[in-house]
């Protein structure tokens, strides 16, 4: 496959965007959230979306132009539905109206339900960290799409869960972000569109069986996706589950459950604190560069191996991508040539 470059990807995903129907505005939004994900080794949230915010798009799941609707709202907190508009979208609204509150008050602790898919969480906190802020972001699936089975049972009961914390650094800011499970739900994805299999300790088949089949998840009945965490996997299930109470029943929208009641979508948590409130920003500056470099500088097994913090893959990822370009595999980029047929939006050369 050949390598893409990031600029020609995002005017060809924002004109898919725009050709399926996406408001100009949440269109360049979307677009440039799908290549910053695919930069920077996510590839489970980047451009193999689009045809499916499309799909979400055209059977009414996901609402184009959604305003943003407060529920409640005070000086540091502010709980909103996405009114299941785009949920990147939706997200950047709610993140920008905290950052007010945080720069304000010291804080702005916000939920958000009904949203669609809200991409890459790492993105959110990466912002924050621009502003100076500390930060955390989670998210369930809005009870509509079990995917993790507990340790020793074999059908799913929660979402992936992903969490996300992020400090400002310098120039390099900590981001820590992952899912609960042993992988993402897209990557699984990405590997079943490509027709490869994915890698062992990542599934099991709904008789509880291990499995290197990305079909087996979407079977009838489905398979799972191992918790994270190995021999430890009760610890990723736990948070996995906490994570869905500070998600979905903090928002007032929905936690796990047998039979959706929503589409596909995301209820999200999120904390901006300004360091500047509590410790103060010279002390939090002082202690967070001091030991990030006291981190780095630890004595190395092999002399060849670099110590990395949280937010250095995806830098290096991005540095990288941004010269040689994003390559996608051979199932997702005919995807996307199909969906481009289809709407008329010419591919790039």
């Amino acid at each position: 496959m050949p390598n893409i470059a990031a600029e020609p990807l995002e005017n060809f995903a924002r004109n898919l965007l725009s050709g399926g129907g996406v408001a100009e505005n949440d269109a360049a939004v979307i677009a440039k959230s799908l290549v910053g994900a695919n930069l920077r080794g996510y590839d489970s949230h980047g451009v193999m979306r689009l045809p499916f915010y499309l799909d979400m798009l055209a059977a009414g799941d996901t609402v184009g132009g959604a305003d943003l609707r407060v529920l409640q709202e005070s000086p540091t907190l502010l709980a909103a539905s996405a009114n299941w508009g785009f949920g990147v979208v939706q997200c950047h609204r709610l993140l920008g109206r905290l950052i007010e509150k945080a720069r304000a008050s010291g804080i702005g602790l916000g939920t958000l339900l009904e949203a669609s898919h809200v991409g890459r969480l790492g993105e959110y906190c990466e912002r924050a960290a621009e502003e100076g802020f500390v930060s955390i972001f989670m998210a369930n699936t809005h009870g509509a799409a079990r995917r993790v089975a507990p340790p020793g049972g074999k059908s799913p009961r929660l979402g992936t869960n992903p969490i996300a914390i992020g400090a400002p650094c310098g120039d390099t800011p900590l981001v820590l972000d992952f899912s609960t499970s042993a992988t993402a739900e897209g990557k699984v994805r990405v590997k079943k569109i490509a027709g490869e299999q994915t890698p062992d300790g990542w599934l099991i088949d709904n008789e509880g069986r291990p499995t290197n089949d990305p079909n087996d998840l979407y079977a009838d009945p489905p398979g799972s996706i191992l918790p994270m965490g190995g021999d430890q996997a009760y610890k990723g299930f736990g948070l996995g589950l906490m994570i869905d109470i500070f998600t979905g029943a903090l928002s007032g929208g929905l936690c796990s459950r047998e039979t959706p009641e929503t589409p596909k979508g995301n209820c999200v948590f999120m904390m901006v604190v300004d360091p500047a409130r509590l410790g103060g920003a010279e002390a939090f500056t002082r202690e967070v560069t001091g030991l990030a470099k006291f981190v780095r500088d630890c004595p190395r097994i092999d002399s060849e191996q670099e110590i990395l913090l949280p937010g250095d893959p995806e830098r290096r990822t991005m540095e990288r991508l941004l010269r040689e370009g994003v390559t996608l595999d051979e199932g997702n980029w005919g995807q996307l040539l199909e969906l481009a047929e289809r709407l008329g939006v010419s591919a790039p050369a």
